[in-house]
């Protein structure tokens, strides 16, 4: 008996390479795109173990955990790390980036997150990208949040190495990423003797066997269904429109801020400034005495297919995440999401009022 899902035909090298046009075309770059077969860590973790080696010296900006990874990561490269680290409830400027970088004309490298959907601010990557430029360090982005959700421009921002991957905003599964890569950062992982070599981490691997080659052969079985996925996620976002896509997450936003806020029982929002505040999840503090975790418990238990989640690790007693990305990106999810909480905060005791809140997502929306 044959199934859609199970008995598919081999992913060739051309329909491969086709995917990969698309997603350049996607990021609006010139650079290589590399797809790689994994969650989007993958990458990542390949981008700073290439770029990074005893000798250099990184600037890691944190504004969430992956920031942190990110230091963990360049650390036990042997790079020099330093930390800009800002309050999760904000962003960083690109004012604070160029004075690290004034102070340490030393870094060569730059990672920073896009949008931390773990803490739902956003960075200004293109201010960022100017000061780096100027500096002349390598530009690392994670972008795995951002694409689909808000603009994304490696090639005009000056990112020699952008990841995406396709299960937030594109809509698609986690077990598919890709990397544009500049002529820089090739040159970068190319004179660096500790980048991975036959390695799953290896970015030089894909260059030399696949980029190289002319993209003819394979250097592995690529995962097929995941990269039908992600083809499947690019062109529903070619059809519907990259600007439709990107407004429909900023909309979704705006109306779970201002319905937040219109709720009233002391939820108000976690990132203090709309500007800076991440279109692909709204976090939300909870009042005091109230444990966040089992306020979204108690929202779930109402309808489980809502896209609420607590905060990680220290954030899960007073953060809540609104992850109104891909599918989620819609009123209903919007306004049954603020619907849950108001009675989940109802049965507290606080007082909200679900109307008001219902209204200013209409208004917003």
């Amino acid at each position: 008996m044959t199934h859609p899902f199970l008995d598919l035909a081999p992913l060739t090298a051309a329909r491969f390479a086709a995917i990969e046009r698309r997603v350049a075309a996607l990021l609006a770059t010139e650079q290589d795109v590399v797809i790689t077969q994994g969650e989007a860590l993958l990458p990542l973790e390949g981008c700073i173990r290439g770029a990074a080696h005893p000798g250099s010296t990184a600037l890691n900006v944190v504004t969430g955990p992956y920031g942190q990874t990110f230091g963990n990561w360049l650390r036990d490269c042997g790079a020099h790390v330093v930390d800009l680290e800002v309050p999760f409830h904000t962003a960083v400027s690109a004012e604070d980036v160029d004075r690290a970088l004034s102070e340490h004309p030393e870094i060569d490298f730059v990672s920073l997150v896009h949008a931390e959907a773990a803490t739902g601010n956003t960075n200004p990557v293109a201010e960022i990208g100017e000061v780096v430029r100027r500096h002349g360090a390598l530009f690392m982005l994670d972008a795995v949040a951002s694409v689909g959700a808000e603009p994304l421009l490696p090639d005009a921002w000056g990112v020699d190495l952008c990841v995406i991957g396709a299960q937030k905003a594109m809509g698609g599964p986690a077990g598919v990423s890709a990397v544009s890569v500049s002529e820089r950062a090739w040159a970068r992982i190319a004179a660096n003797p500790k980048a991975p070599r036959r390695s799953y981490l290896s970015l030089l691997d894909w260059k030399e066997r696949w980029i190289d080659g002319g993209r003819k052969a394979l250097p592995h079985a690529p995962a097929q269904l995941e990269m039908l996925a992600l083809e499947a996620c690019v062109e529903r976002i070619e059809a519907a429109g990259l600007d439709t896509v990107t407004a429909r997450h900023a909309s979704a936003a705006a109306a779970t801020r201002a319905g937040a806020s219109a709720l009233g029982g002391g939820l108000e929002p976690y990132v203090h400034e709309a500007r800076d505040a991440a279109p692909v999840a709204t976090t939300l503090r909870t009042p005091e005495g109230v444990d966040a975790s089992e306020l979204v418990a108690e929202a779930l238990a109402a309808d489980p297919a809502l896209p609420l989640i607590a905060g990680g690790g220290a954030l899960a007693k007073e953060m809540i995440r609104v992850n109104h990305y891909g599918a989620d990106a819609t009123p209903a999810a919007v306004r049954g999401s603020l619907v849950a909480l108001g009675a989940a905060l109802g049965a507290t005791g606080r007082e909200v009022d679900t109307a008001a809140a219902l209204k200013a997502v209409s208004q917003t929306w």
